[in-house]
C-alpha cells in the first residue's frame, strides 16, 4: 500500500458508523510511588501509596478506543454496566468519548460492572510495573431478560452501522453480552444482511458464533478447526482458508511477532508480517488495535492486505506503549508507515 492508497481508505474513517457489541470493562489503574511505601502499624505488611487513578473502558472498550482514536465518526457500544461506582466510571467515560451514542448501552442492578484494578508501580527512569490484577466479574448467566434487550438492542443498532464488532472478553460463558441468544440474533442478521461487516473476537473461542469474520491467533484456530497445531504459516493460511470457504467469510490469524495471515473465501490467502521491535514492549491492547482496524479499513472498503497492513502498524505502535491499553491514531498510523506528509 502507497502513502495515496492510505490516505483514500483512511479519509473514509469520519463517515463510518460502527457498532461494539460485547463485554465493556473498566480499566482502573492505580500508580504507586513506591518511595512512598508505608508499613502498617496494624499489620506489619507494606502499604502502598496511590498517587493517581486512571479509568478507561477496556475490554470491548479497547476496541471502541482505538475507533475513536482512527477518528470513526460515530461509535455505538452495545452492552451492560452495574449500578455500581465502577458503572458511573464507565458510563462517564463513554460518554466523554467523541462520536459514541449510548442509545444502547444498558446499566442494570443484576450485574456487577466487569473491572479490571490495576496496580502499577512507577519509578523514575524504569518501565511501569504491574502488581498482581483485582478483577470484578460477573459468574452467574446473564438474566434472560437482560439478554433479551441486549438482542433486541443488537437488531436495532444493525440497522444503523456500516459495521460491527463483537468482542467476548467473559471467562465463563452465558456470563457475558455474546449469549447464546445475542449470537442467535447476530446470526440471523448475518444472514439477512450478508453486506453488513461484522467481525469476531472472542477470548476464549469464536465455537458458537455464526458464521461472520473470524479473527483469532494460530492455537484458537486450530482448537476451534480441530486440526494439527502448526508453527508453518502455510500449513496456518491452508486451515484458515478451509475455514473462511466454510463461513463464506474471511479469517484472520494473528501470529505475534511473525503478522497476521489472512484468507478468503475464494481460496486466496495472504502473509503480512509483523513490523521490528523498535524498543521495549508491552503487548496489551495490541489484539484489540488489530481488530479495530481491520474492522475500519475494510468498512472503507480496503482489500484484505491493505488492511492487514494496517493493522500491523497499529499493533506495533500500541506494543510500545508501556503502562497502558494502548491505541493507535491515523496520524501515527501514517508517521510509522510513511514518515508523515
Amino acid at each position: 500500500m502507497n502513502a495515496d492508497r492510505f490516505e483514500a481508505i483512511t479519509a473514509k474513517y469520519s463517515r463510518l458508523r460502527v457498532a461494539v457489541v460485547g463485554d465493556f470493562c473498566l480499566d482502573r489503574y492505580l500508580e504507586i510511588d513506591p518511595a512512598r511505601t508505608e508499613t502498617s502499624i496494624e499489620t506489619g505488611l507494606p502499604v502502598y501509596n496511590v498517587t493517581n487513578v486512571r479509568a478507561q473502558p477496556g475490554g470491548a472498550g479497547t476496541v471502541l478506543n482505538n475507533l475513536i482514536a482512527l477518528g470513526v465518526g460515530t461509535i455505538y457500544p452495545v452492552g451492560f454496566a452495574g449500578e455500581d461506582g465502577e458503572g458511573y466510571e464507565l458510563c462517564r467515560a463513554l460518554a466523554a468519548k467523541p462520536g459514541v451514542r449510548l442509545d444502547h448501552f444498558l446499566q442494570t442492578s443484576e450485574r456487577h460492572t466487569f473491572t479490571y484494578c490495576k496496580p502499577l508501580i512507577l519509578e523514575p527512569g524504569k518501565s511501569p510495573r504491574e502488581l498482581n490484577r483485582l478483577d470484578q466479574k460477573n459468574w452467574t448467566p446473564t438474566p434472560a431478560a437482560l439478554s433479551g434487550c441486549l438482542s433486541a438492542a443488537v437488531t436495532a443498532v444493525a440497522n444503523a452501522v456500516d459495521a460491527l464488532a463483537l468482542l467476548g472478553q467473559v471467562d465463563e460463558p452465558e456470563t457475558g453480552v455474546l449469549t447464546v441468544g445475542v449470537l442467535a440474533t447476530l446470526g440471523t442478521i448475518a444472514r439477512e444482511k450478508p453486506q453488513r461487516l461484522i467481525l469476531a473476537d472472542n477470548r476464549h473461542s469464536l465455537r458458537g458464533f455464526p458464521p461472520v469474520l473470524f479473527k483469532m491467533n494460530a492455537a484458537e484456530l486450530a482448537a476451534l478447526t480441530g486440526t494439527q497445531p502448526s508453527s508453518a504459516i502455510s500449513d496456518i493460511a491452508a486451515v484458515a482458508v478451509g475455514l473462511a470457504r466454510q463461513n463464506g467469510r474471511p479469517v484472520f490469524v494473528t501470529l505475534a511477532e511473525r503478522g497476521i495471515v489472512g484468507a478468503a473465501p475464494d481460496g486466496q490467502s495472504e502473509h503480512v508480517p509483523s513490523l521490528p521491535v523498535r524498543g521495549e514492549i508491552d503487548i496489551v491492547g495490541a489484539g484489540d488495535s488489530v481488530s479495530a482496524n481491520l474492522l475500519a479499513a475494510l468498512a472503507a472498503r480496503a482489500s484484505l492486505r491493505e488492511a492487514m497492513e494496517l493493522a500491523n502498524l497499529a499493533a506495533s505502535i500500541v506494543v510500545h506503549q508501556l503502562g497502558t491499553t494502548g491505541s493507535a491514531s491515523v496520524e501515527q498510523l501514517r508517521q510509522l508507515g510513511f514518515g508523515g506528509r
